[in-house]
């Protein structure tokens, strides 16, 4: 039975996500990956969601195997050839199959909080990685979190059915270089006009290159490429999202 925090957001994270440019990442993702020739070849999805980055990889060529641990978010995804997904908890899941590249997209390694889930995922990354396969992950990094300090936001998204406002309140833990934020989602049902409403608390752990560094010695990787998600910037300050690349040694 699936605990994950996404259990209730799920139902309108489509929605709420409708302004992501998923096409783009993917993209990016791919272009990452040629730099290194893989071309294709099979990739193993860490932290899937509904899909839509593992659907638009198919596209490309590669054969995308999603893990999920939400069962509300595999049942919303769209399975195709090329592309499936299953439940399944990343820290332990044993596919008794090595893969071209293991990605982990949309900040899945900041939502591993404690030492012990990231070196877990760390070791089962290396356990399903070909020799001189690649590990593509982004992630909080700390030192924009440092400076630029999370803040209250308030988001809101609509359709023909339901009209939705997300507010997001960081609870900042600055010993344990984690941000617990906190979801207070509004929904109204347009055609129907009822309002419905419900919390998460979505812990998601920021990190420095450091701590990254010492996971890819202990787990026997390489450090390949360091940037800011998408637009390939040198990290700093400012870089919120960090996407890394790491080659299986």
């Amino acid at each position: 039975m699936s605990n994950s925090v996404f259990d209730a957001y799920s139902y309108y994270y489509n929605l709420l996500y409708k302004d992501k440019n998923y096409f783009e990442e993917a993209e990016y993702i791919k272009n990452l990956l040629s730099n290194y020739n893989i071309v294709n070849g099979n990739i193993l999805e860490f932290g899937s969601g509904t899909g839509k980055h593992g659907n638009l990889l198919s596209n490309y060529g590669y054969k995308v195997h999603g893990i999920e641990q939400s069962a509300k978010m595999i049942a919303k995804a769209q399975k195709k050839e090329g592309f499936s997904c299953q439940q399944g908890d990343i820290t332990s899941i044993n596919m008794n199959k090595y893969y071209d590249a293991v990605i982990a997209l949309f900040h899945v390694i900041s939502y591993q909080t404690t030492n012990e889930k990231l070196q877990a995922v760390f070791a089962n990354v290396s356990k399903h990685l070909k020799t001189d396969g690649l590990f593509i992950f982004d992630f909080w990094f700390s030192p924009a979190v440092y400076k630029q300090v999370p803040t209250v936001r308030i988001k809101r998204m609509s359709d023909n059915e339901f009209e939705i406002t997300r507010i997001a309140e960081p609870i900042i833990y600055k010993i344990e270089n984690r941000v617990d934020v906190k979801y207070t989602i509004f929904v109204k049902n347009v055609k129907k006009n009822i309002i419905e409403s419900f919390e998460e608390v979505h812990p998601m752990r920021h990190l420095s290159l450091c701590e990254i560094d010492l996971l890819v010695k202990k787990n026997g990787f390489m450090r390949v490429q360091t940037e800011e998600f998408l637009t390939r910037k040198p990290v700093s300050e400012d870089t919120w999202g960090a996407c890394v690349t790491l080659k299986k040694i």
